[in-house]
């Protein structure tokens, strides 16, 4: 077991073993003996990547293998650290980061992102057989919810591999594997201090039997994780001159308004332009014209930072449960059943109210037909104006509120909301994940010539999310005065009996709900009702699943043939039938079916231009399903060749059936072990990613949120019934030593894609129509050339609800709704360099100790030139080194690297481990200005493992020793969640006992 655990192990092993609750260093250490059974001297194994039994570690493939209990005295960090600091995996998933479209609703799942090819294009495996994706926005395995407590090893493909497993294994696969050897109990616990938070913690426990023909293995394992408040971490709040990015919108409240004068059959049009309520610098915002600060008098909107309502940790409580079993039928027959069940529960923050995006339903809910109306008699604005006489020029006894512009609660906080993780005024949201799998086998093992194995799995994911929006037409009846549940909005007389109004003015708000700070301007007579915000603040709520069934029949064994004296040409040949169904169902108030217009919940509408439901900000859906059958063949040959080489030749046939249709994708790959020291492995293959379902829907779309031009806008990510494959080419090869005690390997790879699978790039479109460099730094004021076929893209506060520009001649500002769609991009082109090196040596009789980097370095990752019809919206260009924010990449720094130094004696160990990520660049900036460069993010961890009497393990650790903060970057947190973290130094400690 040792010589494999250190012979092949990389940083991408780690990675997988932190997915099982080991450490972010290397695996190379020298395992200590665990307080477990050990596993047979040569269990017959399965290796990922082959479906042949037996094939051996060292084969043609380049696998990792690493079993848990190797990694257990680095302090078993979470998957979710070890994942974003490894070689290897970029743009992760996992902490919060509600404010970017790729993550937006994926709070607390954890995927794996290998080479930074989108967690889409990994796939992972649970004894082999597949998974179902979460549904959130990016499809994706859901690593949190495997039963961490049960897994035996993890082994890691660095390598496609579409020909044995089908779609998804592209950018690689990490295939979990339960701990089949396991006899007796293991239990173990650990806790996490984390200033500012209330610390995390972890608890499992496994039982293992074996004998008798019965093979029984069950697990439990949970797992908390406190909420961590932004304004916990300096670095995530700055002000408005370090970054205009940092959370800060120019549409919040109190903002800006506009003068208005109504009188039916005289006069009824604006007076001037927009004024700042004078609220704005008191309770905590900053005036600003053209998003430069400026006086109040001379300001069109107040910035306002949004960021101090939320957090950088969500709090996060999990739970696995798992049972396999295995019974012996006869002496060549065995059965095995395994049953999953994991649940999440997440409680997150947001914003008190949403930027309201649409205007409401003229003549009905608006009598005047142009945004939202604060009418003459509205006494909050009848206050407002008698202290600020000099904002109203003659004759405007009125107001308007622009959409895009307003929303009904930020600085003075939500007052429906009270303690939501600690912070009064916060929006709650909830995002639920419940996981249930069962699989079950029969396989025959009749002789080395003949295996076989029949298959099946059946496992559901469900994703339950809620959160809180404004009712487009009920804002507007309450400025009326016409709000409130029991008020009739066609008999009710305004402000009388149960008819109540809204002032949305900053005379309501008696402080700032996060500092505290008193508003000199605030009227108690005038003060909003908390009903009144029950009466327009509902919620909103989706429960959408994913469901994979997988009948497999696979048949392997060794044909008997050898060339050049070595082992016999083995075989597998297999047929594969795989359903995936997809289901999505939504509340009442934001389902499309139900109320289709804005007017449909207090008129009875049904008929609308633009059904566009009933919220103003994270829109409505209409329920919809979806099925995908696919039919496969497949058949691998294992090839060695006296016993220096070893070659294996796969294919695989795949028929989707419909316009998706049919994809064939062979693979070949060998090993030469030249010398005793020197071996060199390499690969060619086809692989290929078949567009799911859940994005061939005409009409559907994903609504994600994002920051354009000053404030959010509902940029909506549409289907596309018409989308083909992926496919891609890749290559690769390396070299290993291996003499004495120092092993290297350096492995360069390849990846050449056509068709790739994308959603449109936001900042092209934003460029196309605004005609800019700078994506969505571009300025609110920058005009639309209405010329351009892609302003149709765009909805405008005021324009045609169609789209596009109408009558006007609109600004960024005036941006309310963005249309684009996931389509076929243009191609694209990646490769680097994986390398590891370590030596180990002995310490006294009965220590070793160890040195040891592993590090993974991209050459390249070039995009081909992107076009939306005729316009080039997104030039090519290299993503290495860059953030690429709002582009078709995630985040990919050009380095990033691993290093340890280890002491170990007995069952004792300390170990020191350096992560280093290369810092990288934002393009969307100019060179030189604040957040152009992010600086690198480099952390020190040191864990010392005790071993106590009676198999007893004790862990200290103390990570990011130097407590380093992650580097500024201009996004939202001042930093990247993707690459960096946001917890400081912290403190770990953990106990681990075997009964």
């Amino acid at each position: 077991m040792r010589k494999h655990g250190l012979r092949y192990t990389c940083a991408l092993s780690a990675l997988v073993m932190g997915l099982a609750g080991a450490s972010p260093a290397m695996a190379q250490a020298e395992p200590q003996e665990p307080p477990q059974s050990a596993a047979p001297e040569n269990p017959v194994i399965v290796v990922t990547g082959s479906l042949i039994r037996g094939t051996p570690e060292d084969a043609a493939l380049p696998v990792d293998v690493i079993t848990q209990d190797e990694l257990v005295d680095q302090g078993s960090p979470t998957a979710l650290d070890l994942i974003k600091n490894l070689p290897g995996s970029s743009g992760v998933l996992g902490d919060s980061n509600q404010f970017d479209s790729r993550s937006q609703g994926s709070e607390g799942v954890a995927t794996v992102n290998l080479r930074g090819l989108s967690p889409s294009r990994t796939l992972v495996l649970l004894n082999g057989q597949r998974l179902a994706n979460s549904p959130i926005g990016v499809a994706a395995v859901d690593a949190n919810l495997l039963p961490t407590a049960a897994i035996g090893r993890i082994e890691v493909l660095k390598d496609g591999a579409a020909a044995t497993y089908g779609s998804d294994a592209i950018g690689g696969v990490v295939n979990f594997i339960t701990n089949k050897q396991l006899d007796g109990l293991v239990v173990s616990g650990d806790y996490r201090f984390i200033d500012g938070s209330d610390g995390d913690w972890t608890a499992s426990g496994a039982f293992g039997h074996d004998g008798d023909g019965l093979r029984v293995l069950a697990s439990f394992g949970y797992q908390h994780r406190s909420p961590l408040a932004v304004s916990e971490r300096d670095f995530a709040i700055r002000p408005y001159a370090d970054n205009p990015a940092g959370g800060f919108t120019e549409g919040g409240n109190p903002g800006a308004f506009l003068p208005f004068a109504f009188y039916p059959g005289t006069f009824v049009g604006l007076t001037s332009g927009f004024q700042v309520d004078r609220g704005c610098e008191p309770l905590g915002g900053l005036p600003v014209n053209e998003s430069v600060p400026t006086g109040i008098d001379s300001a069109t909107r107040c910035a306002i930072q949004y960021t101090p309502f939320d957090l950088l940790v969500e709090k996060e409580n999990r739970w696995q449960a798992y049972l396999e079993t295995e019974i012996d039928l006869t002496d060549e027959i065995a059965a095995e059943f395994s049953g999953l069940l994991g649940h999440t529960a997440i409680s997150a923050n947001t914003s008190p109210s949403y930027l309201i995006l649409n205007t409401p339903t003229p003549g009905l809910a608006n009598p005047i037909g142009s945004q939202f109306w604060v009418p003459p008699n509205n006494p909050g604005l009848i206050a407002y104006r008698e202290a600020n006489p000099d904002q109203f020029p003659s004759g405007a006894n009125s107001a308007l509120l622009a959409a895009g512009v307003f929303r009904t609660a930020l600085l003075g906080g939500n007052p429906l909301f009270k303690d939501q993780n600690g912070i009064d005024g916060a929006s709650p949201m909830t995002r639920d994940s419940e996981s249930m799998r069962f699989t079950g086998a029969l396989r025959g093992s009749h002789s080395d010539a003949f295996n076989w194995e029949l298959s099946g799995t059946w496992h559901k994911y469900i994703r339950e999310s809620t959160g809180y929006d404004t009712i487009i037409d009920r804002v507007q009846l309450a400025l009326r005065g016409l709000g409130g549940e029991d008020c009739d909005p066609l008999t009710g007389t305004p402000g009388v009996g149960p008819c109540m109004f809204f002032n949305p003015f900053s005379n309501a708000i008696q402080a700032n709900a996060i500092t505290g700070e008193g508003n000199p301007g605030y009227d108690a007579s005038v003060a909003n009702d908390p009903a009144i915000f029950d009466y327009f603040t509902k919620k909103s709520t989706s429960r959408i699943s994913n469901e994979l069934m997988v009948a497999n029949l696979v048949f392997s064994g060794d044909t008997g043939v050898s060339l050049g004296g070595g082992n016999g040409i083995g075989y597998a040949l297999g047929a594969q039938y795989r359903r995936n169904d997809y289901d999505a169902a939504y509340g009442p108030y934001n389902n499309l079916d139900i109320y289709p217009c804005p007017a449909s919940l207090d008129f009875g509408v049904e008929d609308c231009e633009r059904p566009i439901g009933l919220f103003g900000f994270l829109g409505s859906d209409r329920p919809n399903s979806s099925s995908q059958d696919v039919y496969a063949l497949f058949g691998e040959l294992q090839i060695p060749i006296g016993d220096r080489i070893d070659i294996q030749l796969a294919a695989r046939y795949e028929d989707y059936g419909g316009s998706v249709g049919s994809t064939f994708d062979p693979k070949a790959s060998a090993r030469v072990q030249v010398t005793d020291w020197l071996a060199l492995r390499g690969s060619y293959q086809t692989t290929f990613r078949a567009p799911p379902s859940t994005i061939l829907t005409a009409g559907d779309y994903l609504t994600s949120l994002q920051f354009v031009g000053g404030s959010f806008r509902a940029v909506r990510v549409n289907d596309n019934p018409t989308l083909v494959p992926e496919s891609a080419e890749s290559y690769g090869g390396g070299v290993m030593v291996e003499f004495g005690g120092f092993r290297a390997s350096v492995d360069y790879w390849r990846y050449d894609f056509s068709d790739d699978i994308v959603a449109e790039p936001l900042s092209g479109l934003l460029n196309s129509v605004f005609n800019s460099t700078d994506g969505s730094s571009t300025p609110g004021t920058a005009a639309a050339d209405c010329s351009n076929p892609l302003v149709n893209r765009f909805t405008f506060s005021g324009g045609p609800a169609t789209g596009g520009c109408g009558t006007l001649t609109p600004t960024l500002s005036n941006v309310t709704t963005i249309d684009t769609f996931y389509t076929n991009g243009a191609g694209l082109s990646t490769s680097g360099i994986d390398f590891v090196a370590n030596y180990r040596g002995d310490f006294g009789s009965e220590g070793t100790w160890g040195l040891g980097v592993t590090g993974s370095y991209v050459i390249d990752f070039q995009t081909n030139d992107f076009f939306i019809g005729e316009d080039l919206i997104q030039p090519g260009f290299s993503a290495v080194g860059k953030l690429n924010y709002q582009t078709t990449a995630y985040p990919l720094p050009e380095w990033k690297l691993n290093a340890y130094a280890d002491l170990g004696w007995d069952r004792h160990n300390a170990r020191l481990t350096v992560t280093h990520i290369q810092g990288y660049t934002d393009q969307r900036l100019e060179p030189g200005a604040p957040g152009y460069d992010i600086p690198s993010f480099t952390t020190v961890d040191f864990t010392v493992r005790i071993g106590l009497p009676s198999e007893t393990d004790l862990t200290l650790s103390v990570l990011n020793l130097l407590d380093k903060e992650p580097g500024f970057a201009a996004l939202d947190y001042n930093y990247d969640p993707f690459t960096a973290n946001p917890l400081g130094r912290n403190f770990k400690i953990g106990i681990r006992k075997a009964f």
